[in-house]
């Protein structure tokens, strides 16, 4: 005999409602924690040029020659700036959106891989302040194309951030590059759940084409970029357990609430109890048509063939023999 099994319990769609307040206070967690981070600049620079020292002894140093190249050709360098200062807050929140509406059963973790990764980034702004290529002495041969192109795009000389507002970011969260990390989230999902080829090319595209333009205008090392990749490595492998940590407390608080919930008493009069059939509630009236609340007969009925006035005077008869 087959054992029966339990249908899986179906998983309601996360609702939009929900979602744009958690996503908003995770990122606003991660904007203003980043700002808070600010490291010391001497250190900063240091780290900076630890990881420069670094990658030319491994023959990584892949900034300098991309840097010239985006320099010496404004026809690359602006569409690269142009790229850095905005496709990570259009294409991020377009994958998401999309996942949202048609993979709705894979929304979930691929909300929480990229909320983890985000504030795992936020520890490693924390722990190794970098200064990027771009604020180095002019000595080590880097020129910072967003200063240098800022008259063509919305940016200021300072950063990504729009004119007049470069205080309100860190210049110094170079390690890792989120950029990249971003672009690796959005390229794995396009490249999973994409149907039409030119999603899945663009999937692959994305993130390799964000590596180059982070190298290319001096905002991040590549072993920035390869820490991004590491920081979404390790968020993919954490999302199933923060998710399973999130159903437990979401359970602990629905089970909390429930325990003080005022009790609603019920509307039965009878509190529960049922009666048998033909069983009468003490104290019930009943309706003067119901059959057994008619009286009995005194006696056999009459023949058929017997009048009503000699069924009476007979009746009369055995009442006076009786007395």
């Amino acid at each position: 005999m087959p054992h029966a099994t339990t249908a899986p319990v179906p998983r309601h769609r996360p609702r939009w409602w929900t979602e744009l307040p958690l996503l908003a206070l995770v990122y606003g967690a991660y904007s203003g924690g980043r700002l808070l981070v600010r490291g010391d600049v001497s250190t900063a620079v240091d780290h900076g040029l630890s990881i420069l020292d670094l990658e030319k002894a491994l023959f990584l140093n892949a900034e300098h020659p991309l840097n010239r190249l985006f320099t010496a050709h404004p026809l690359i360098g602006i569409p690269a700036d142009f790229a850095y200062a905005s496709l990570h807050y259009l294409v991020t929140p377009a994958v998401l959106i999309w996942m949202f509406r048609r993979h709705s059963a894979a929304y979930r973790r691929a909300r929480t891989w990229l909320m983890t990764s985000t504030m795992l980034g936020l520890i490693g702004f924390t722990l190794m302040p970098t200064c990027p290529p771009r604020l180095l002495a002019a000595g080590h041969g880097f020129v910072d194309t967003m200063a240098q192109y800022s008259s063509y795009g919305w940016w200021g000389t300072e950063a990504s951030a729009p004119r007049g507002m470069g205080g309100m970011t860190n210049q110094y969260a170079a390690m890792p590059s989120l950029h990249v990390g971003w672009a690796l989230w959005c390229g794995i999902l396009l490249w999973r759940h994409g149907r039409h080829p030119l999603l899945r090319a663009a999937g692959i595209a994305y993130p390799l084409i964000t590596v180059i333009v982070v190298m290319g205008t001096a905002n991040h090392y590549f072993l920035d970029a390869v820490a991004g990749a590491a920081v979404m490595g390790v968020g993919a492998l954490l999302a199933r357990p923060v998710l399973r940590l999130a159903d437990r407390v979401k359970g602990a608080v629905q089970a909390r609430f429930a325990q003080v919930s005022p009790t609603v008493k019920s509307t039965d009069v009878s509190a529960g109890c049922k009666t048998s059939a033909g069983e009468r509630i003490p104290g019930q009236r009943t309706s003067s048509a119901d059959p057994t609340d008619a009286a009995a007969p005194a006696g056999p009925p009459a023949p058929a063939d017997v009048p009503a006035s000699a069924g009476r005077a007979a009746g009369g008869d055995a009442a006076k023999a009786a007395r």
